[in-house]
């Protein structure tokens, strides 16, 4: 019998038994990675230098894109690391991290993707209150907001689940720290006061949905009584980016959370940890950028821009003289 004061590292779950599928699996995780990086960087520049972007909506993009960058990277440079030096361990200290780091980032994205629908909601149902509801002032506490509850859930969870005794070994059936796979190691009912707080979260992040839900009912019911049919073009490449992201966000979580245990099995809920927790990350920049012509034009402009001032560069010229 051992208790989490004796354990002092886990074994996370290795991909491939083969070289060749390890080396594989660290070059498919490598190119997702990189996109992550690479679209969320280039809204993150994009919204903080362009000053025809500082407005709540992309105030509020810009906080998902350091989330979606951050959650990424709390998982997969590690699952990397593991697969190109052939190692599942990883310290019960940075398990410990992990867990914080990724409940932190995907709680505080749920909200903010709550507050994004709001956003929406007041722009397109009582635009004339759009100044006064959600002004800069009002921006800047709904982010502080996001980013706060999502470090209340983290600390609560994090400290509940790593109080628990474990006994079951300290081998992980996932390829990072996750709550649910550490809760198999407990003894038996001493995870049930993780489980309570699970329920409740549960229940809240339901809250959530349902205020999403109701949000998006009145908008398409606005967007349909305008009278333009550019009006409502201009009214969905809002708010369907928006959506996408949330649909996704939402569907990959709760087949990850919600499925029958008796379709459980390693493999699926290997394939679901990989749909909700690196795929979005990766896709949410191309999702937003696809119907928004404000952001592409922006995202263009300083492209273009930085490739001018490399071209023009003293430096290159005199290299190339």
């Amino acid at each position: 019998m051992s208790n989490a004061s004796s354990i002092t590292e886990f074994l996370l779950l290795a991909f491939a038994d083969t070289r060749e599928l390890q080396l594989l699996h660290f070059w498919l995780f490598l190119g997702i990675y990189l996109a992550a990086l690479l679209g969320n960087g280039l809204i993150i520049t994009t919204v903080a230098c362009d000053h025809n972007l500082h407005t709540p909506m992309y105030s509020f993009l810009l906080n998902l894109s350091l989330l979606d960058l951050a959650s990424i990277s709390t998982t997969v440079p590690k699952a990397m690391a593991n697969s190109l030096w052939d190692t599942r361990a990883i310290s019960y200290s940075a398990c410990a991290a992990q867990v914080f780091l990724f409940v932190f980032f995907m709680s505080a994205e749920f909200s903010l993707l709550t507050i994004m629908s709001y956003d929406r909601y007041v722009a397109i149902c009582k635009p004339l209150h759009y100044g006064t509801l959600v002004g800069s002032r009002a921006c800047v506490h709904m982010a502080a907001g996001a980013w706060g509850s999502g470090f209340l859930y983290a600390v609560l969870h994090t400290a509940n689940t790593f109080s628990i005794p474990l006994c079951q070994g300290n081998a992980l059936d996932q390829f990072f720290c996750e709550i649910a796979q550490i809760l198999k190691l407990s003894c038996s009912d001493a995870y049930l006061r993780e489980v309570g707080l699970i329920v409740v979260s549960l229940l809240v992040a339901f809250g959530c949905f349902v205020f999403i839900v109701v949000s998006y009912v009145q908008i398409f019911r606005a967007v349909l009584r305008i009278p333009s049919e550019q009006g409502q073009h201009k009214a969905f490449s809002m708010c369907l980016p928006h959506l996408a992201v949330v649909s996704l966000f939402l569907s990959t979580a709760m087949v990850a959370y919600l499925k029958p245990p008796f379709i459980s099995s390693l493999s699926l809920d290997v394939v679901v940890a990989v749909l909700y927790s690196v795929v979005p990350p990766a896709v949410n920049p191309l999702i937003y950028s696809f119907r928004n012509k404000e952001l592409k034009d922006a995202v263009l402009k300083l492209m273009t821009g930085c490739f001018s001032k490399a071209v023009n560069c003293p430096f290159l010229d005199a290299y190339h003289s």
